[in-house]
Protein backbone atom coordinates (compact mmCIF):
# COMPACT_ATOMS: atom_id res chain seq x y z
CA UNK A 1 0.00 0.00 0.00
CA UNK A 2 1.56 3.53 -0.91
CA UNK A 3 2.07 5.55 1.38
CA UNK A 4 1.33 8.30 -0.82
CA UNK A 5 -1.71 7.00 -2.56
CA UNK A 6 -4.30 10.03 -3.05
CA UNK A 7 -8.30 10.59 -2.89
CA UNK A 8 -9.37 11.74 -5.98
CA UNK A 9 -11.03 15.64 -6.11
CA UNK A 10 -13.79 13.78 -7.76
CA UNK A 11 -14.42 11.08 -4.98
CA UNK A 12 -13.73 14.02 -2.22
CA UNK A 13 -17.07 15.56 -3.62
CA UNK A 14 -18.77 12.45 -4.00
CA UNK A 15 -17.96 11.00 -0.66
CA UNK A 16 -20.55 14.44 0.46
CA UNK A 17 -23.34 13.46 -0.91
CA UNK A 18 -23.66 10.03 0.83
CA UNK A 19 -26.47 10.73 3.47
CA UNK A 20 -25.29 9.52 6.68
CA UNK A 21 -22.09 11.63 6.35
CA UNK A 22 -23.83 15.05 3.70
CA UNK A 23 -23.76 18.05 5.67
CA UNK A 24 -26.79 20.91 5.42
CA UNK A 25 -25.32 24.05 3.51
CA UNK A 26 -26.96 26.92 4.92
CA UNK A 27 -24.29 29.38 4.98
CA UNK A 28 -23.75 32.21 2.84
CA UNK A 29 -20.58 34.52 2.29
CA UNK A 30 -21.34 37.10 4.79
CA UNK A 31 -22.00 34.22 6.95
CA UNK A 32 -18.69 32.77 6.55
CA UNK A 33 -17.09 36.31 6.69
CA UNK A 34 -18.52 36.62 10.02
CA UNK A 35 -17.17 33.45 11.41
CA UNK A 36 -13.60 34.20 10.41
CA UNK A 37 -14.33 37.69 12.07
CA UNK A 38 -15.52 36.14 15.13
CA UNK A 39 -12.82 33.57 15.51
CA UNK A 40 -9.91 36.01 14.47
CA UNK A 41 -11.32 38.72 16.83
CA UNK A 42 -10.39 37.29 20.18
CA UNK A 43 -7.10 36.59 22.13
CA UNK A 44 -4.81 38.63 19.55
CA UNK A 45 -6.56 41.59 20.02
CA UNK A 46 -7.59 41.60 23.41
CA UNK A 47 -4.10 39.84 25.05
CA UNK A 48 -1.41 39.26 22.61
CA UNK A 49 -0.58 42.85 21.66
CA UNK A 50 0.08 43.41 25.47
CA UNK A 51 2.43 40.60 25.43
CA UNK A 52 4.56 41.39 22.10
CA UNK A 53 4.86 45.08 22.66
CA UNK A 54 5.82 44.79 26.16
CA UNK A 55 8.59 41.93 25.91
CA UNK A 56 9.42 41.51 22.41
CA UNK A 57 8.85 44.64 19.88
CA UNK A 58 7.65 47.73 21.32
CA UNK A 59 5.45 50.23 19.61
CA UNK A 60 6.63 48.16 16.39
CA UNK A 61 4.60 45.61 17.62
CA UNK A 62 2.09 47.36 14.80
CA UNK A 63 4.70 46.29 11.98
CA UNK A 64 4.51 42.99 13.41
CA UNK A 65 1.18 42.40 13.10
CA UNK A 66 1.23 43.74 9.36
CA UNK A 67 3.90 41.13 9.14
CA UNK A 68 2.12 38.17 10.63
CA UNK A 69 -0.98 39.53 8.28
CA UNK A 70 1.13 39.44 5.17
CA UNK A 71 2.06 35.71 5.49
CA UNK A 72 -1.52 35.43 6.12
CA UNK A 73 -2.50 37.05 3.31
CA UNK A 74 -0.46 35.04 0.87
CA UNK A 75 -1.62 31.82 2.80
CA UNK A 76 -5.19 32.97 2.23
CA UNK A 77 -5.09 33.12 -1.42
CA UNK A 78 -4.05 29.77 -1.38
CA UNK A 79 -6.81 28.51 0.50
CA UNK A 80 -9.50 30.61 -1.57
CA UNK A 81 -8.09 28.50 -4.34
CA UNK A 82 -8.50 25.04 -3.49
CA UNK A 83 -11.79 25.89 -1.01
CA UNK A 84 -13.38 26.98 -4.71
CA UNK A 85 -11.50 23.64 -6.50
CA UNK A 86 -12.41 21.21 -3.15
CA UNK A 87 -15.72 22.44 -1.78
CA UNK A 88 -15.07 19.17 0.78
CA UNK A 89 -15.11 20.01 4.56
CA UNK A 90 -11.28 19.10 6.00
CA UNK A 91 -9.63 22.46 4.74
CA UNK A 92 -5.55 21.67 4.56
CA UNK A 93 -6.25 18.00 5.51
CA UNK A 94 -8.93 17.71 2.46
CA UNK A 95 -6.37 19.53 0.21
CA UNK A 96 -3.22 17.52 1.00
CA UNK A 97 -5.49 14.31 0.35
CA UNK A 98 -6.07 15.17 -3.17
CA UNK A 99 -2.64 16.90 -4.02
CA UNK A 100 -0.17 15.37 -1.29
CA UNK A 101 -0.89 11.68 -0.86
CA UNK A 102 -2.60 9.89 2.26
CA UNK A 103 0.57 10.18 4.62
CA UNK A 104 1.08 14.15 4.34
CA UNK A 105 -2.92 14.47 4.65
CA UNK A 106 -2.78 12.64 7.97
CA UNK A 107 -0.07 14.30 8.99
CA UNK A 108 -1.84 17.43 8.37
CA UNK A 109 -5.00 16.39 10.27
CA UNK A 110 -3.14 15.35 13.24
CA UNK A 111 -1.38 18.76 12.87
CA UNK A 112 -4.81 20.43 12.86
CA UNK A 113 -6.11 18.45 16.02
CA UNK A 114 -3.13 20.12 18.07
CA UNK A 115 -4.21 23.64 16.40
CA UNK A 116 -7.70 23.72 17.15
CA UNK A 117 -7.96 21.68 20.62
CA UNK A 118 -5.21 23.36 22.30
CA UNK A 119 -6.17 26.74 21.08
CA UNK A 120 -9.86 26.20 22.19
CA UNK A 121 -8.28 25.31 25.95
CA UNK A 122 -6.29 27.86 26.02
CA UNK A 123 -9.05 30.56 24.51
CA UNK A 124 -11.32 29.22 27.40
CA UNK A 125 -9.23 29.48 30.33
CA UNK A 126 -8.44 33.82 29.00
CA UNK A 127 -12.37 33.76 28.82
CA UNK A 128 -12.67 31.94 32.39
CA UNK A 129 -9.68 34.81 33.90
CA UNK A 130 -11.63 37.77 32.17
CA UNK A 131 -15.01 36.71 33.66
CA UNK A 132 -13.17 36.80 36.56
CA UNK A 133 -12.33 40.23 36.12
CA UNK A 134 -15.67 41.47 35.02
CA UNK A 135 -17.30 39.74 38.31
CA UNK A 136 -14.17 41.47 40.60
CA UNK A 137 -15.37 45.07 39.12
CA UNK A 138 -19.08 44.02 40.34
CA UNK A 139 -18.00 43.03 43.85
CA UNK A 140 -18.21 39.39 43.18
CA UNK A 141 -15.13 37.35 43.75
CA UNK A 142 -14.82 33.31 42.35
CA UNK A 143 -12.36 31.45 44.57
CA UNK A 144 -9.10 30.64 43.14
CA UNK A 145 -10.04 26.93 43.78
CA UNK A 146 -12.82 26.88 40.56
CA UNK A 147 -11.12 29.58 38.40
CA UNK A 148 -7.73 28.09 37.67
CA UNK A 149 -6.12 30.72 39.23
CA UNK A 150 -2.89 29.67 41.70
CA UNK A 151 -3.67 26.95 43.91
CA UNK A 152 -6.67 25.90 41.55
CA UNK A 153 -8.13 22.50 41.36
CA UNK A 154 -10.22 22.71 38.32
CA UNK A 155 -11.28 26.09 36.23
CA UNK A 156 -15.65 25.94 36.16
CA UNK A 157 -16.23 28.79 34.27
CA UNK A 158 -13.86 27.73 31.65
CA UNK A 159 -15.75 24.08 31.26
CA UNK A 160 -18.97 25.59 31.49
CA UNK A 161 -18.49 27.64 28.78
CA UNK A 162 -17.14 25.11 26.31
CA UNK A 163 -19.78 23.00 27.32
CA UNK A 164 -22.48 25.32 26.17
CA UNK A 165 -21.15 26.04 22.59
CA UNK A 166 -20.53 22.72 22.35
CA UNK A 167 -24.32 22.39 22.61
CA UNK A 168 -25.04 25.41 20.56
CA UNK A 169 -22.91 23.48 17.71
CA UNK A 170 -24.71 20.10 18.05
CA UNK A 171 -27.49 21.93 17.07
CA UNK A 172 -26.93 23.52 13.91
CA UNK A 173 -24.39 25.50 12.02
CA UNK A 174 -27.36 28.11 11.46
CA UNK A 175 -28.00 28.57 14.89
CA UNK A 176 -24.37 28.34 15.06
CA UNK A 177 -23.94 30.98 12.57
CA UNK A 178 -26.73 33.19 14.20
CA UNK A 179 -24.95 33.12 17.63
CA UNK A 180 -21.94 34.00 15.98
CA UNK A 181 -23.21 36.79 14.07
CA UNK A 182 -24.69 38.85 17.20
CA UNK A 183 -21.72 38.35 19.75
CA UNK A 184 -19.25 39.39 16.65
CA UNK A 185 -21.39 42.59 16.48
CA UNK A 186 -20.88 43.55 20.35
CA UNK A 187 -16.97 42.67 19.78
CA UNK A 188 -16.75 44.43 17.05
CA UNK A 189 -18.75 47.61 17.77
CA UNK A 190 -15.95 47.70 20.69
CA UNK A 191 -12.60 47.30 19.28
CA UNK A 192 -13.97 50.47 16.96
CA UNK A 193 -14.78 52.06 19.93
CA UNK A 194 -11.28 51.63 21.67
CA UNK A 195 -9.75 52.78 18.20
CA UNK A 196 -12.06 56.54 18.78
CA UNK A 197 -11.66 56.91 22.08
CA UNK A 198 -8.37 55.46 22.16
CA UNK A 199 -7.22 58.57 19.58
CA UNK A 200 -7.97 61.35 22.44
CA UNK A 201 -5.33 60.15 24.82
CA UNK A 202 -2.29 59.48 22.81
CA UNK A 203 1.27 60.77 23.75
CA UNK A 204 4.12 61.07 21.05
CA UNK A 205 6.76 60.11 23.62
CA UNK A 206 5.24 56.66 23.92
CA UNK A 207 6.17 55.95 20.26
CA UNK A 208 9.69 56.87 20.69
CA UNK A 209 11.89 54.84 20.53
CA UNK A 210 9.41 52.77 18.12
CA UNK A 211 11.95 50.16 17.53
CA UNK A 212 13.53 49.79 20.78
CA UNK A 213 17.03 48.42 21.06
CA UNK A 214 17.58 44.74 21.16
CA UNK A 215 18.64 43.74 24.56
CA UNK A 216 19.32 40.12 26.42
CA UNK A 217 16.18 38.17 27.21
CA UNK A 218 16.20 38.16 30.85
CA UNK A 219 16.77 34.50 32.28
CA UNK A 220 16.96 33.18 28.85
CA UNK A 221 17.52 29.60 28.11
CA UNK A 222 18.41 27.62 25.23
CA UNK A 223 15.54 26.09 24.76
CA UNK A 224 13.84 29.76 25.09
CA UNK A 225 16.22 30.81 22.25
CA UNK A 226 14.06 30.98 18.93
CA UNK A 227 15.30 28.73 16.35
CA UNK A 228 17.49 30.56 14.62
CA UNK A 229 19.35 32.05 17.63
CA UNK A 230 20.36 28.36 18.36
CA UNK A 231 21.27 27.70 14.88
CA UNK A 232 23.61 30.52 14.70
CA UNK A 233 24.32 30.10 18.27
CA UNK A 234 23.16 33.40 19.59
CA UNK A 235 21.65 34.20 23.14
CA UNK A 236 17.62 34.78 23.49
CA UNK A 237 17.16 38.72 22.85
CA UNK A 238 14.14 40.78 22.65
CA UNK A 239 13.37 44.19 20.58
CA UNK A 240 15.36 45.52 18.03
CA UNK A 241 14.56 44.00 14.18
CA UNK A 242 14.56 40.92 15.02
CA UNK A 243 11.73 41.17 18.18
CA UNK A 244 9.34 42.53 15.52
CA UNK A 245 9.79 38.93 13.87
CA UNK A 246 9.60 36.98 16.97
CA UNK A 247 6.66 39.00 17.93
CA UNK A 248 4.75 38.83 14.50
CA UNK A 249 5.64 34.79 15.06
CA UNK A 250 4.13 35.51 18.40
CA UNK A 251 0.74 37.30 16.93
CA UNK A 252 0.55 35.09 14.29
CA UNK A 253 -2.26 33.60 16.91
CA UNK A 254 -4.29 36.35 16.42
CA UNK A 255 -5.00 35.37 12.72
CA UNK A 256 -5.77 31.79 13.44
CA UNK A 257 -9.49 31.63 12.15
CA UNK A 258 -9.81 32.01 8.20
CA UNK A 259 -8.67 28.71 7.74
CA UNK A 260 -11.36 27.44 9.69
CA UNK A 261 -13.52 28.94 6.89
CA UNK A 262 -12.13 26.53 4.77
CA UNK A 263 -13.70 24.24 6.98
CA UNK A 264 -17.55 25.08 6.32
CA UNK A 265 -17.14 23.95 2.96
CA UNK A 266 -19.67 21.61 2.38
CA UNK A 267 -22.07 23.94 4.34
CA UNK A 268 -21.64 26.48 2.10
CA UNK A 269 -24.65 27.44 0.09
CA UNK A 270 -22.07 28.42 -3.31
CA UNK A 271 -18.32 27.22 -1.90
CA UNK A 272 -16.53 28.14 -5.21
CA UNK A 273 -17.92 31.77 -4.87
CA UNK A 274 -18.46 32.38 -1.03
CA UNK A 275 -15.47 31.02 0.14
CA UNK A 276 -12.68 32.93 -1.18
CA UNK A 277 -15.17 35.97 -0.51
CA UNK A 278 -15.15 34.80 3.47
CA UNK A 279 -11.76 33.98 3.60
CA UNK A 280 -10.06 36.65 2.54
CA UNK A 281 -12.85 39.21 3.71
CA UNK A 282 -12.29 38.47 6.85
CA UNK A 283 -8.54 38.53 6.53
CA UNK A 284 -8.43 42.02 5.44
CA UNK A 285 -11.04 43.27 7.75
CA UNK A 286 -9.15 41.72 11.12
CA UNK A 287 -5.47 42.70 9.96
CA UNK A 288 -7.05 46.26 9.95
CA UNK A 289 -8.27 46.24 13.13
CA UNK A 290 -5.24 44.49 14.40
CA UNK A 291 -2.81 47.58 12.98
CA UNK A 292 -5.37 50.72 14.51
CA UNK A 293 -6.09 48.85 18.22
CA UNK A 294 -1.45 47.94 18.58
CA UNK A 295 -1.21 51.50 17.06
CA UNK A 296 -3.68 53.05 19.87
CA UNK A 297 -2.60 51.22 22.92
CA UNK A 298 0.93 51.45 23.05
CA UNK A 299 0.37 55.26 21.93
CA UNK A 300 -1.71 55.84 25.14
CA UNK A 301 0.80 53.78 27.59
CA UNK A 302 4.11 53.30 27.33
CA UNK A 303 5.02 50.02 25.96
CA UNK A 304 7.19 48.59 29.00
CA UNK A 305 4.56 49.88 31.07
CA UNK A 306 1.60 47.46 29.34
CA UNK A 307 -0.70 45.02 31.00
CA UNK A 308 0.47 41.20 29.29
CA UNK A 309 -3.02 39.53 30.62
CA UNK A 310 -5.54 42.70 29.64
CA UNK A 311 -3.69 45.22 28.00
CA UNK A 312 -6.67 47.32 26.51
CA UNK A 313 -8.50 47.73 29.75
CA UNK A 314 -5.33 48.10 31.74
CA UNK A 315 -4.93 51.17 29.20
CA UNK A 316 -7.78 52.91 29.54
CA UNK A 317 -7.43 52.52 33.76
CA UNK A 318 -4.07 53.97 33.21
CA UNK A 319 -5.78 57.43 32.01
CA UNK A 320 -8.51 57.53 34.35
CA UNK A 321 -11.39 55.64 32.42
CA UNK A 322 -12.92 52.78 34.58
CA UNK A 323 -15.93 52.31 33.20
CA UNK A 324 -14.50 52.35 29.56
CA UNK A 325 -12.17 49.48 30.70
CA UNK A 326 -15.14 47.54 32.32
CA UNK A 327 -17.07 47.62 28.61
CA UNK A 328 -13.78 46.59 26.87
CA UNK A 329 -14.19 43.43 29.26
CA UNK A 330 -16.94 42.82 28.30
CA UNK A 331 -16.31 43.05 24.43
CA UNK A 332 -13.40 40.73 25.32
CA UNK A 333 -15.57 38.31 26.94
CA UNK A 334 -18.00 37.77 23.85
CA UNK A 335 -15.02 38.22 21.75
CA UNK A 336 -13.27 34.74 23.34
CA UNK A 337 -16.69 33.00 23.50
CA UNK A 338 -17.21 33.20 20.07
CA UNK A 339 -13.42 32.29 19.22
CA UNK A 340 -13.81 28.87 21.40
CA UNK A 341 -16.92 28.46 19.37
CA UNK A 342 -15.65 28.23 16.18
CA UNK A 343 -12.02 26.58 17.11
CA UNK A 344 -14.32 23.56 17.82
CA UNK A 345 -16.24 23.63 14.98
CA UNK A 346 -13.45 23.90 12.51
CA UNK A 347 -11.89 20.73 14.86
CA UNK A 348 -15.18 18.87 14.25
CA UNK A 349 -15.08 19.84 10.76
CA UNK A 350 -11.50 18.48 9.94
CA UNK A 351 -12.18 15.55 12.62
CA UNK A 352 -15.45 14.48 10.57
CA UNK A 353 -13.35 14.49 7.61
CA UNK A 354 -10.64 12.33 8.85
CA UNK A 355 -13.45 9.68 9.96
CA UNK A 356 -15.46 9.86 6.32
CA UNK A 357 -12.10 9.01 4.92
CA UNK A 358 -11.52 5.67 7.66
CA UNK A 359 -8.57 7.74 9.23
CA UNK A 360 -10.25 8.06 11.81
CA UNK A 361 -13.13 5.42 13.09
CA UNK A 362 -16.20 5.82 10.14
CA UNK A 363 -18.54 5.92 13.03
CA UNK A 364 -17.24 9.64 14.25
CA UNK A 365 -18.77 10.76 10.80
CA UNK A 366 -21.83 9.54 11.29
CA UNK A 367 -24.34 12.73 11.09
CA UNK A 368 -27.45 13.86 13.18
CA UNK A 369 -30.67 13.33 11.38
CA UNK A 370 -32.73 15.62 13.05
CA UNK A 371 -29.54 18.63 13.29
CA UNK A 372 -27.52 17.64 9.93
CA UNK A 373 -24.27 18.59 12.03
CA UNK A 374 -21.64 15.79 12.57
CA UNK A 375 -22.73 15.36 16.84
CA UNK A 376 -20.64 12.69 17.48
CA UNK A 377 -17.31 14.16 16.83
CA UNK A 378 -18.60 17.42 18.00
CA UNK A 379 -19.52 16.28 21.43
CA UNK A 380 -15.97 14.19 21.68
CA UNK A 381 -13.90 17.47 20.63
CA UNK A 382 -16.43 19.26 23.11
CA UNK A 383 -15.51 17.05 26.18
CA UNK A 384 -11.80 17.13 25.02
CA UNK A 385 -11.40 20.79 24.75
CA UNK A 386 -13.91 20.97 28.18
CA UNK A 387 -10.87 18.86 30.05
CA UNK A 388 -7.86 20.50 29.03
CA UNK A 389 -10.06 24.00 29.69
CA UNK A 390 -10.49 22.84 33.36
CA UNK A 391 -7.65 20.89 34.15
CA UNK A 392 -4.19 22.26 32.49
CA UNK A 393 -3.01 25.56 32.36
CA UNK A 394 -1.98 25.75 28.60
CA UNK A 395 -0.94 29.41 28.27
CA UNK A 396 2.59 28.33 27.68
CA UNK A 397 1.62 25.83 24.60
CA UNK A 398 0.16 28.82 23.02
CA UNK A 399 3.32 28.44 20.29
CA UNK A 400 2.20 25.28 19.36
CA UNK A 401 -0.96 26.20 17.96
CA UNK A 402 1.56 28.78 15.82
CA UNK A 403 3.82 26.38 14.99
CA UNK A 404 0.88 23.84 13.49
CA UNK A 405 -0.87 26.25 11.81
CA UNK A 406 2.43 28.53 9.57
CA UNK A 407 3.13 23.55 9.07
CA UNK A 408 -0.43 23.90 7.09
CA UNK A 409 -0.04 26.48 5.73
CA UNK A 410 3.22 25.46 4.28
CA UNK A 411 1.88 22.33 2.63
CA UNK A 412 -1.57 24.30 1.30
CA UNK A 413 0.44 26.53 -0.62
CA UNK A 414 2.91 23.67 -2.35
CA UNK A 415 -0.18 21.82 -2.55
CA UNK A 416 -1.68 24.42 -4.95
CA UNK A 417 1.43 24.60 -7.09
CA UNK A 418 1.78 21.04 -7.37
CA UNK A 419 -2.29 19.93 -8.14
CA UNK A 420 -1.79 22.79 -11.02
CA UNK A 421 0.58 20.63 -12.64
CA UNK A 422 -1.14 17.55 -12.08
CA UNK A 423 -4.26 18.48 -12.33
CA UNK A 424 -5.17 22.02 -14.93
CA UNK A 425 -8.62 20.80 -16.08
CA UNK A 426 -10.15 20.98 -13.12
CA UNK A 427 -12.79 24.06 -12.92
CA UNK A 428 -11.21 26.59 -10.23
CA UNK A 429 -13.53 29.67 -9.42
CA UNK A 430 -10.90 31.17 -7.77
CA UNK A 431 -7.13 31.38 -9.05
CA UNK A 432 -4.28 32.48 -6.93
CA UNK A 433 -3.17 35.43 -9.06
CA UNK A 434 0.93 35.50 -10.54
CA UNK A 435 1.23 31.58 -11.14
CA UNK A 436 3.57 30.29 -8.29
CA UNK A 437 4.89 33.21 -7.37
CA UNK A 438 2.06 33.86 -4.76
CA UNK A 439 2.24 30.16 -3.25
CA UNK A 440 6.25 29.76 -3.18
CA UNK A 441 6.40 33.49 -1.15
CA UNK A 442 3.70 32.42 0.87
CA UNK A 443 5.67 29.08 2.05
CA UNK A 444 8.82 31.42 2.33
CA UNK A 445 7.14 33.82 4.86
CA UNK A 446 5.60 30.82 6.81
CA UNK A 447 9.10 29.37 7.36
CA UNK A 448 10.60 32.74 8.26
CA UNK A 449 7.70 33.03 11.38
CA UNK A 450 8.59 29.41 11.86
CA UNK A 451 12.43 30.05 12.52
CA UNK A 452 11.70 32.32 14.90
CA UNK A 453 9.55 29.99 16.94
CA UNK A 454 11.53 28.80 20.51
CA UNK A 455 13.41 25.20 20.11
CA UNK A 456 10.99 24.03 23.17
CA UNK A 457 8.20 24.54 20.99
CA UNK A 458 9.59 22.87 18.14
CA UNK A 459 11.29 20.01 20.32
CA UNK A 460 7.12 20.00 20.99
CA UNK A 461 5.77 19.91 17.82
CA UNK A 462 8.11 17.12 16.77
CA UNK A 463 6.66 14.93 19.68
CA UNK A 464 3.46 15.38 18.58
CA UNK A 465 4.12 14.85 15.09
CA UNK A 466 6.05 11.31 16.27
CA UNK A 467 2.85 10.08 17.98
CA UNK A 468 0.82 10.53 15.19
CA UNK A 469 2.72 8.58 12.81
CA UNK A 470 2.05 5.79 15.26
CA UNK A 471 -1.12 6.27 15.03
CA UNK A 472 -1.28 6.30 11.62
CA UNK A 473 1.10 2.91 10.94
CA UNK A 474 -0.71 1.27 13.79
CA UNK A 475 -4.28 1.98 12.97
CA UNK A 476 -5.01 4.64 10.07
CA UNK A 477 -3.72 3.13 7.51
CA UNK A 478 -4.83 -0.24 6.95
CA UNK A 479 -8.57 0.98 8.05
CA UNK A 480 -8.36 4.09 5.75
CA UNK A 481 -11.41 4.42 2.80
CA UNK A 482 -8.64 3.84 0.09
CA UNK A 483 -7.45 0.47 2.15
CA UNK A 484 -9.94 -0.95 2.26
CA UNK A 485 -10.17 -0.02 -1.61
CA UNK A 486 -6.80 -1.77 -2.76
CA UNK A 487 -7.33 -4.66 -0.56
CA UNK A 488 -11.19 -5.49 -2.54
CA UNK A 489 -10.17 -4.50 -6.12
CA UNK A 490 -8.49 -7.34 -8.18
CA UNK A 491 -4.91 -6.79 -9.31
CA UNK A 492 -4.89 -4.63 -12.98
CA UNK A 493 -3.40 -6.73 -15.52
CA UNK A 494 0.14 -6.75 -15.47
CA UNK A 495 0.60 -6.75 -12.05
CA UNK A 496 0.28 -3.28 -11.76
CA UNK A 497 -1.90 -1.49 -9.32
CA UNK A 498 -4.48 1.52 -9.54
CA UNK A 499 -3.80 4.68 -8.56
CA UNK A 500 -6.14 5.49 -6.39
CA UNK A 501 -5.71 9.42 -6.60
CA UNK A 502 -6.19 11.79 -9.82
CA UNK A 503 -2.41 10.35 -11.34
CA UNK A 504 -4.36 7.19 -13.15
CA UNK A 505 -6.72 9.96 -14.60
CA UNK A 506 -5.49 10.48 -18.23
CA UNK A 507 -3.94 13.70 -19.14
CA UNK A 508 -6.07 16.36 -20.60
CA UNK A 509 -5.81 17.00 -24.64
CA UNK A 510 -3.46 19.15 -25.38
Amino acid sequence: MSLLRRKSVEQSIRDTEQPEHQLRRELSALDLTVFGVGVIIGTGIFVLTGVAANRTAGPAVALSFVLAGVACALAALCYAEFASTVPVAGSAYTYSYAALGELVAWIIGWDLILEFVLAGAVVAVGWSQYLAVLLETLGVNLPAAVTGGEGGVFNVPATLIVLILTAVLVAGIKISSRVNAVVVAVKVAVVLFVIAAGLFFLKGDNYVPFVPPAQPAAGGSGAEATLLEAVFGQAPANFGVSGIFAAAALVFFAFIGFDIVATAAEETRVPQRDLPRGILGSLAICTALYVAVSLVVVGMQNYAELDTAAPLAAAFQAVGQPFFANLITVGALAGLTTVVMILMLGQSRVAFAMSRDGLLPRWLSRVHPRYGTPHRITVIVGVLVAVLAGFVPLEELAELVNIGTLFAFVLVAAAVILLRRTRPDLPRGFRVPGGPVIPVLAIVACVVLMLFLTVETWLRFLAWMVLGLLVYFLYSRRNSQLARGERERPPMPGGSDLDTGFGSASPPPR
